[in-house]
């Protein structure tokens, strides 16, 4: 597994620099996250919300949920509660806003939490999702294997994450943009230049396609599936537990 960090020169571990990282970007997170992905996320993130509502879950986390697009796109679910969890701070503060703005806070909750040491019970969510953010995790089979603990039996797991196209043309065009142009668009942008310098390097060294499908089943993870979207540069995971 790769140790790319966010700052090579920094002392702090993965987990602390990520964690000041999205506090810095926050700010800028969400209208950068539509530029970069020329809007194309919102439909991705639907393709999730369906997946999640097919299964009807009473009860939902959102891991790495960030400034809380895909948690409160999973109110559409009809799911008693929802629970949003991140790592940063600067990141959730955004979210609760949103949340408020929309009249969504008896629905979704944030709450501030380590992936890799979550603040829950065995078994106790129906429905699982992590949009863009295993990446991120500091030790990825740590963060799956607490993944797997809360999951209930029969329960649904979702990832989305960016991955590589493997054909060619689009496999040139993905390399040229995430290392030419997603970085030019953060320092632009973005009040922290090297941001999304490692969000496009974490990227390309993150395991994809079959080679993450064998991760989730090594962790114990069952009726494991991926879905490719746009030509492959992210894709759709899903995963069930005993």
């Amino acid at each position: 597994m790769s140790k790319i960090k966010p700052y090579k020169n920094s002392a702090l571990g993965k987990k602390e620099q990520v964690t000041k990282m999205f506090d810095t970007i926050s700010g800028d997170y969400d209208g950068l996250n539509r530029v970069i992905s020329f809007g194309i996320d919102i439909k991705w993130r639907k393709k999730v919300v369906k997946l999640v509502k097919e299964k009807q879950p009473e009860t939902i986390l959102d891991i790495a949920t960030g400034t809380g697009d895909l948690a409160i796109n999973l109110a559409e679910t009809n799911a008693s509660k929802i629970v949003g969890l991140d790592i940063s701070s600067g990141m959730l503060d955004i979210g609760k806003e949103k949340i408020k703005k929309k009249g969504l806070e008896q629905k979704i909750e944030m709450v501030l939490g380590d992936s890799e040491n979550m603040p829950f019970k065995d078994n106790t969510f129906d429905a699982i999702t992590v949009a863009f953010g295993v990446r991120n995790f500091e030790t990825l089979e740590n963060g799956l294997k607490d993944i797997l603990r809360v999951l209930k039996p029969n329960g649904i797991f979702v990832i989305l994450e960016t991955s590589v196209p493997a054909k060619t043309p689009y496999k040139q065009g993905y390399n040229f943009y995430t290392k030419n142009i997603l970085p030019l668009i953060g320092r632009l942008f973005s009040k922290d230049r090297s941001a999304y310098k490692y969000l496009s390097e974490s990227a390309s060294v993150f395991p994809y396609g079959e080679a993450l499908n064998n991760i989730l089943r090594e962790i114990g993870f069952i009726n494991v599936e991926d879905f490719p979207q746009t030509f492959g540069v992210a894709t759709i995971y899903t995963a069930s537990k005993h």
